[in-house]
């Protein structure tokens, strides 16, 4: 199992910030590894939820990876948190993918946690070391992406 946890502080609103992490609409703005995220319609097994499918895309040297996930958000407690979910609806079993926005005020300075969790075995340890060099790398733009919303 992968499981990377990343935090950002900024100074901006905490609406500001969840207003972009709690549509994965957005990422591709401001997160390389996602290379679309299209809005799906909601299934109504579960219960009406926003989803979209999304793109991941990875290259380390010669070797490119891809992905496409639909994501359900199961889980939207605005301003403070969103949760997404792999929720499949072709029937057949597929690893998890979790991943949980947590947003707190501290003061003037908000602070965002990122946790992803993923189940599977699909080329993990450089897996690990991307995602880890993307979320350095996607921090700035994310706040830059909020201040310019707002």
């Amino acid at each position: 199992m992968l499981h990377v946890n990343a935090s950002v502080d900024a100074e901006v609103e905490p609406v500001e910030i969840f207003s972009i992490v709690s549509d994965l609409g957005t990422y591709p703005d401001w997160l390389d590894i996602v290379g679309s995220a299209q809005a799906v319609p909601a299934d109504p097994d579960d219960g009406g939820s926003p989803a979209w499918l999304i793109d991941l895309r990875a290259q380390m040297g010669p070797l490119r990876r891809s992905k496409r996930l639909r994501m359900e958000r199961t889980v939207c407690k605005a301003p403070l948190s969103a949760r997404f979910e792999r929720r499949e609806l072709d029937g057949r079993s597929h690893s998890d993918w979790v991943l949980t926005a947590t947003i707190e005020e501290l003061g003037e300075t908000t602070r965002l946690t990122m946790d992803l969790l993923y189940a599977g075995s699909l080329w993990l340890p450089a897996l690990d070391r991307i995602l880890r060099e993307e979320i350095r790398r996607s921090s700035a733009r994310l706040v830059s992406l909020v201040e310019q919303r707002h």
